[in-house]
């Protein structure tokens, strides 16, 4: 590990502003200094910091799998007036996952390269990821933030969302979606009495989780059914799942892995539901790297999927 890496490590996932214990509310400036908003021109989806340079978003915010036109936007409190701490970047290179499938959700995550640099202070800061050996019990809380700005209607200014919702394990989940329709590549959180989702905040977004006084990174927001509908938590994909694959991609001042450890007992070991078994056939899709512009190529598509993505 270069010491550049160690560097990363050293410093992600701090929010110096932060002492937030309980939301569902507005987010103060400096809370969450890893969430970015992507604009093209206006809002369509989040995304978070992993590094100086490089941003960690889902795959469906690219359908057409090209970065052009699109803004990054860092340091930014709300959507409309003034904020003085954002900062802007253009993307150089979209890397869409090359097993992503549009029709399953499954590895729905992408990388993109700002256009230069951004420098580190109270209001943009890199979140740490959930490295390969991390655990995240039922029941253990994280946090889900954005500007919910597809599908839910914000008073102006548009201030950037914050909500906390617990863990969902895969068990459980897939009891509300359907066996076939969860993999081990997402994990679940939300309150199954309803009320709190991520349709309150946005698309590509993080799920984070606190541990030892770092921000880690468990989650994407990827897809649900409803918004805050009871037995069905929000769907994101698993961060750990990909160290290997990030680190693939980002080969010099690598982002910083942190393992997350649950303690206790794991309830959702014990879950025993009636499921429907979900028939899907395999999407194979081949993915180019290239500045500003990806192609992709789909082979086929499932005969059964989750009902939309969060936001619909």
């Amino acid at each position: 590990m270069s010491v550049l890496t160690l560097a990363f490590k050293g410093i992600c996932g701090l929010a110096n502003l932060n002492n937030r214990i309980v939301g569902g509310q507005d987010a103060p400036a400096g809370f969450w200094p890893w969430q970015v908003s992507l604009q093209r021109p206006s809002h369509f989806c989040g995304g978070s910091l992993i590094n100086s340079q490089w941003v960690l978003t889902a795959a469906h915010c690219f359908p057409s799998v090209s970065a052009s036109g699109v803004n990054v936007v860092l340091g930014l409190q709300s959507l409309q007036g003034s904020n003085p701490n954002n900062v802007s970047r253009t993307i150089t290179t979209l890397i869409v996952h090359p097993n992503y499938n549009s029709n399953t959700n499954d590895n729905d995550i992408a990388l993109l390269q700002l256009s230069s640099p951004v420098t580190f202070n109270n209001y943009i800061t890199p979140v740490c990821l959930a490295s390969t050996n991390s655990t995240f019990y039922s029941g253990v809380n994280t946090w889900v933030t954005g500007w919910g700005n597809i599908g839910i209607s914000l008073p102006a200014p548009q201030t950037l969302q914050e909500v906390q919702v617990p863990i969902v394990g895969n068990r459980q989940c897939k009891c509300s979606y359907g066996a076939g329709s969860i993999t081990d590549n997402m994990v679940c959180a939300g309150l199954l009495e309803g009320g709190k989702d991520s349709c309150q905040g946005d698309s590509g977004g993080p799920l984070v989780i606190k541990q030892n006084n770092r921000w880690i990174q468990a989650g994407v927001v990827s897809f649900g059914r409803g918004c805050a509908l009871p037995n069905f938590p929000g769907v994101y994909t698993r961060v750990s799942q990909y160290q290997t694959w990030i680190n693939t991609q980002i080969t010099s001042n690598q982002p910083g892995f942190i393992a997350f450890t649950s303690t206790g007992t794991d309830s959702d070991l014990s879950v025993s539901c009636s499921t429907t078994t979900t028939t899907t056939t395999t999407t194979t899709t081949t993915t180019t790297t290239t500045p500003i512009t990806t192609t992709t190529t789909t082979t086929a598509s499932t005969t059964t999927k989750p009902t939309g993505k969060i936001f619909y």
